[in-house]
C-alpha cells in the first residue's frame, strides 16, 4: 500500500513539474506574441500617381527615406496605395488604417473630406494629410490628424523673380492643375514675383483642370509658346510633364523655351535639351519624414497645423541653378530676406494680388 501511495505521488509531482513547466513556456510564448508590432508608415497618391516626378512621388521618397533610416522595408515597413480616380480615395485610405498602420497619410488637399470621415470612424487611427487642414463639424482641427501645409506663395514668388529677369519676350506663362485656393496660391505669389522686377512683362495663366492629363498640359503649353511665352511656370503635377514635352519639342526645333518646375528639383525632367530654367522645390518629402519620426518616437502631432515657408526651408528655389543668372540669385536672395524677415508679403489671393500690384506703382 505504501509503494502504491509513493508511486501515485512520485506521478502527481511529475504531472504537476510539466504542467508548470507548460506555464512557464506559455507566459514566454505570450511575452512573444504580445510584442509589440513593428512601425508601419503609408501613404496613398492622388490620381498623379507616385511617379509624377512631383509631388506625389517627393512624399514617397519622403516615406522611403525615412525606411531607409529605421531599417523599415518596402512594401511591409512603408507602403503606398495608387488612386487612379477620386472614388479611390476613401477605400485605399480606409485599407491601410485597417491594416494598422501607425500612420497613413492622404497626398493632397482633394483628399480633405475622405480624410476628415475616416478619422472621425477611427479615432484611434493616426493620418496626416498634404495641403488641407482636417476639421469636425465645428470646423476645429482633428486630433487624429497631421495637417501639413506649405507657403507656396513665397517659393513660387522666387521663382517669378528669375521668371521677370530672364524672359527675353516680356511674356511668361502659368498652368495651373486643378483651379483652388490652394494652387492660386502658386499663381498669385508666381505672378507677383514676375511683376515684382519687371512690371513691363505679361503673363498668360490658364488650369487644366486635373493633375494627371500630360496631353492638355502640352497643349497649353503650345499655345502659350506661339502667343509669344518664352518661360512658363508648370504647377500641375503629371500635368506639367507635358510642358516639358513641349518645350523640349521646341528646342528639338531650335525654339528655345524654358519650363520652371515645381515640387522637386525638375532640372533632369528637361534634359536632354535642357528647358528647366529652374523649380520651386516643395519640401514634402521632408515633412514627411519629419512627421513620421515623430509618429514612431510617440510624438504623433495630431491636431496641429504644421506650416512650411521659406524660414523653415519648406518652399525654395531648387538647388540646381546652372541655367539662373547671377543676377537672378543675387535679386532671389534679397527678395528671400525681405519674406523672412516680414517686411514682404506674398499674395497668395487674386485680390491680395490686385492690392500688391496697386501698391507696386
Amino acid at each position: 500500500m505504501f509503494k502504491k501511495r509513493m508511486a501515485v505521488l512520485v506521478a502527481f509531482v511529475v504531472v504537476l513539474a510539466s504542467v508548470l513547466a507548460g506555464c512557464g513556456n506559455s507566459k514566454s510564448s505570450g511575452s512573444s506574441a504580445t510584442k509589440k508590432a513593428a512601425f508601419k508608415a503609408g501613404m496613398v497618391t492622388d490620381t498623379g500617381g507616385v511617379d509624377d516626378k512631383s509631388f506625389n512621388q517627393s512624399a514617397w521618397e519622403g516615406l522611403t527615406s525615412f525606411a531607409k533610416d529605421n531599417g523599415l522595408k518596402k512594401g511591409s515597413g512603408v507602403k503606398y496605395l495608387q488612386s487612379t480616380q477620386a472614388s479611390d480615395y476613401s477605400p485605399n485610405l480606409n485599407t491601410m488604417v485597417h491594416q494598422n498602420y501607425d500612420i497613413v497619410y492622404g497626398i493632397g488637399f482633394l483628399m480633405q473630406s475622405d480624410i476628415q470621415k475616416i478619422a472621425q470612424q477611427n479615432p484611434k487611427a493616426h493620418l496626416g494629410i498634404i495641403d488641407a487642414v482636417a476639421v469636425d463639424k465645428n470646423n476645429k482641427p482633428l486630433k487624429n490628424v497631421a495637417s501639413i501645409t506649405f507657403k507656396e506663395q513665397q517659393g513660387s514668388f522666387l521663382v517669378g523673380v528669375v521668371a521677370g529677369l530672364t524672359t527675353k519676350t516680356n511674356k511668361v506663362g502659368f498652368i495651373g492643375g486643378v483651379n483652388s485656393a490652394l494652387l492660386k496660391k502658386f499663381e498669385n505669389g508666381f505672378k507677383a514675383g514676375v511683376k515684382t522686377v519687371n512690371p513691363k512683362a505679361e503673363i498668360y495663366a490658364q488650369y487644366a483642370g486635373a493633375f494627371d492629363a500630360p496631353d492638355k498640359g502640352r497643349a497649353i503649353a503650345q499655345t502659350m509658346y506661339t502667343k509669344g511665352a518664352d518661360i512658363i511656370y508648370a504647377s500641375a503635377g503629371n500635368t506639367g510633364n507635358g510642358v516639358f514635352t513641349e518645350a523640349k519639342n521646341r528646342a528639338k526645333n531650335g525654339k528655345k523655351v524654358w519650363v520652371i518646375g515645381v515640387d522637386k528639383d525638375q532640372h533632369d525632367q528637361g534634359m536632354p535639351e535642357n528647358v528647366t530654367l529652374t523649380s520651386m522645390v516643395k519640401r514634402v518629402d521632408q515633412a514627411i519624414y519629419d512627421v513620421t519620426k515623430q509618429t514612431k518616437a510617440g510624438k504623433f502631432p495630431g491636431g496641429k497645423v504644421l506650416e512650411f515657408g521659406l524660414k523653415e526651408n519648406g518652399v525654395g528655389i531648387a538647388p540646381t541653378t546652372d541655367n539662373v543668372s547671377k543676377k537672378a540669385l543675387s535679386t532671389v536672395n534679397d527678395y528671400k530676406k525681405k519674406i523672412i524677415d516680414g517686411s514682404l508679403t506674398v499674395p497668395t489671393t487674386d485680390k491680395e494680388y490686385k492690392e500688391y500690384l496697386a501698391n507696386l506703382k
